[in-house]
């Protein structure tokens, strides 16, 4: 299986997520080595783009292995939305992706991510302004609507065939589930059979059944990947092989897990330099050890330090007994 967005050819239908906090370059970079078709960035503030903020700046920095690289923008102004797309053109993007999705107070309260879906006039001014606006191929992410009495996804995504869209990824939940629940893959077959562009389907895909239970309800051609590849950078590339071939992967021995989480946690103090990386770690931490004999324990002491020194001994340490003891 193979996926196409406009002129970008991808080498598989499995999309890791765009998630605020977690696919930054470091993360991004694991999982497209580790085969993932598509990595996004995190949700970018097309104001903050303009004004060249620098934490902004440094999420939409990209390297030569993520390619290729694919960009989120939020909003709700269509020329800034515009003048946001071109900068990130600019600085090498090879995917724009328009947010209608993120469900987040702060974000709906401001008139954009999900919020645009309660103003189709709006999200089609938008749409259309950053396809014009640049010469790459324009994406879109939403929800099914704003709550379950407005269900519009299938409108959503025609007017945005119109505007020039050349995929729609669909979550399947409303807004105001937020991430309750369960993901309502029958409901994205609805968006597919509305337009010609291809349709990926989001939510709650944790193992390789309900990616493929995800493909077989909605119709839709790929399938994005959130929360499931938490601690799991491998998870996409996974599905992407058994999509391909019916392998199912066993998850990967715990020395194998410690050498990733290594290998990210210096990554991640590369990127943020050693107090900043240490404490972004943590989330990342928690998830490569849950399940694993004393893991409380363990995030409780990595949680106290801002030495890198430390936390890599910490992260040795601790996998090694994990591993002894699952020998044992």
């Amino acid at each position: 299986m193979s996926l196409q967005i406009g002129p970008v050819a991808l080498e598989n239908p499995v999309i890791l997520a765009p998630m605020s906090g977690v696919t930054d370059m470091p993360f991004r970079r694991l999982a497209r080595r580790m085969g993932a078709g598509l990595v996004v960035s995190e949700m970018i503030a097309s104001e903050a783009v303009i004004r060249e903020n620098r934490q902004t700046m440094r999420m939409t920095t990209f390297a030569p292995d993520e390619a290729p690289a694919a960009v989120q923008l939020a909003g709700c102004d269509p020329a800034v939305m515009a003048e946001a797309a071109r900068l990130n053109e600019d600085r090498g993007a090879a995917i724009i992706d328009i947010n209608m999705g993120c469900p987040v107070k702060k974000v709906v309260n401001g008139d954009a991510g999900s919020a645009l879906m309660r103003d189709e006039t709006l999200a089609g001014r938008i749409l259309e302004a950053v396809v014009k606006a640049v010469r790459l191929p324009v994406t879109l992410k939403m929800r099914t609507g704003w709550d379950i009495a407005s269900r519009n996804a299938p409108r959503l995504a025609r007017i945005a065939e119109e505007a020039g869209i050349r995929m729609v990824t669909v979550h399947g939940r409303t807004r105001n589930q937020l991430y309750n629940g369960r993901a309502d893959w029958a409901f994205i077959r609805q968006v597919k059979d509305t337009v010609r562009i291809p349709v990926v389907g989001n939510g709650d895909v944790t193992s390789y059944d309900e990616a493929a239970e995800l493909l077989r309800d909605s119709g839709a051609d790929g399938v994005m990947i959130g929360r499931g590849a938490f601690g799991r950078p491998w998870f996409p590339g996974q599905v992407a092989r058994f999509l391909a071939t019916g392998e199912r992967s066993p998850e990967p021995p715990v020395a194998v897990r410690r050498a990733v989480l290594i290998e990210h946690f210096d990554a991640i103090v590369g990127h943020y330099g050693a107090e900043t990386g240490c404490r972004i770690a943590r989330k990342h931490v928690a998830w490569y050890s849950g399940g694993l004999p004393d893991s409380a324990k363990f995030r409780a002491a990595v949680n106290q330090s801002l030495d890198a020194a430390e936390v890599r001994r910490l992260i040795r340490e601790f996998f090694d007994q994990a591993e002894e003891r699952l020998a044992a």
